[in-house]
C-alpha cells in the first residue's frame, strides 16, 4: 500500500495475532482487484522510492521526521481524548504538543517523552467505536489502502484536526502529505517481511483485528508486545 493513513499503528497490527480472525469481507473481489491495483502502484512508485529514502536519508534525520509527524497528529489525539471522556490524557498530548513543538524545535525531537508524557495514537474513527458506532465491513480503497466506513468517516474528521489542515499554501501543503506518505511507507519497510500467506487476507485480517484493539482502547487484547513494537519502529 502507498498509505495506510496516519497510523503505523496499522502496521503493528502484523504482528498482534496470526491467528484466525473473523472479518466481514463481502465486497471481497472488489477489494482484492483494488488491492491488485495498489499493489502495482507500490511495487512500481511508492515503495522504490521509500527504499532510496531510508538508504540515503541518516537515521537521525529519518527520527525526527516521524517525530514532527506524530507531533502534528497531537491536536488530533488531543481532541478525540476529549470526545472520548479522558480528559486528563487530552491534557498530556496537548502538553506534548506544545513541549514539542517549542523545546522540540517544531516536533523533531520528542522531548515531551523524556519529561514523561506518554505517546498515544486517536483519530476520529477510534472515537465511533468507543461510542459503539460498529466498524462495518472491510474495504480496500484506492492509493489509501484498508478501512472500513467507520473508518473513512472518522478519517474525514481527523483530517480537520490534524495540523497539516492549518497550512494554508496548497503546495506546502501538498508536500508536507507526500513527505508524510514517504515517511509511513519508510517505515512499512521493516515489518513487511513479516506477511505470510496470503497477502490481501493477512492485511485485511490483521488490520480488521487492530481496529476492535483500538476501539476497545486495548480492553479486549495484552498490547505489551504491541508497546514494544511501537517502540521499534516509532524510535
Amino acid at each position: 500500500m502507498i498509505k495506510f493513513k496516519k497510523h503505523i499503528s496499522v502496521y503493528l497490527t502484523l504482528l498482534l495475532s496470526i491467528n484466525t480472525y473473523a472479518v466481514e469481507d463481502p465486497f471481497e473481489d472488489y477489494n482484492r482487484k483494488i488491492w491488485a491495483f495498489n499493489e502495482f502502484l507500490d511495487n512500481n512508485f511508492a515503495k522504490p522510492t521509500a527504499e532510496v529514502y531510508t538508504s540515503v536519508t541518516p537515521d537521525f534525520i529519518e527520527i525526527g521526521i516521524s517525530n514532527f509527524f506524530r507531533n502534528l497528529n497531537e491536536l488530533d489525539n488531543t481532541a478525540n481524548q476529549l470526545l472520548q471522556g479522558r480528559p486528563l490524557l487530552a491534557v498530556n498530548d496537548f502538553s506534548r504538543f506544545i513541549i514539542n513543538s517549542t523545546l522540540g524545535l517544531g516536533g523533531f525531537i520528542d522531548v515531551g517523552s523524556r519529561f514523561g508524557l506518554e505517546r498515544h495514537d486517536e483519530d476520529f474513527g477510534q472515537t465511533l467505536g468507543s461510542w459503539g458506532v460498529d466498524s462495518g465491513p472491510f474495504l480496500m480503497i484506492p492509493i489509501y489502502g484498508p478501512s472500513t466506513p467507520r473508518g473513512l468517516a472518522g478519517r474525514s474528521v481527523s483530517s480537520v484536526l490534524g495540523g497539516t489542515f492549518a497550512i494554508e499554501e496548497t503546495d506546502v501543503r501538498i508536500g508536507v502529505t507526500a513527505l508524510d506518505a514517504l515517511e509511513t511507507r519508510a517505515r512499512y519497510l521493516e515489518v513487511e517481511t513479516l506477511i505470510i500467506g496470503d497477502r490481501y487476507s493477512f492485511i485485511r485480517d490483521s488490520y480488521m483485528q487492530y481496529q476492535a484493539f483500538e476501539s476497545s482502547n486495548g480492553q479486549d487484547q495484552p498490547d505489551d508486545f504491541v508497546d514494544d513494537m511501537d517502540d521499534f519502529l516509532l524510535d
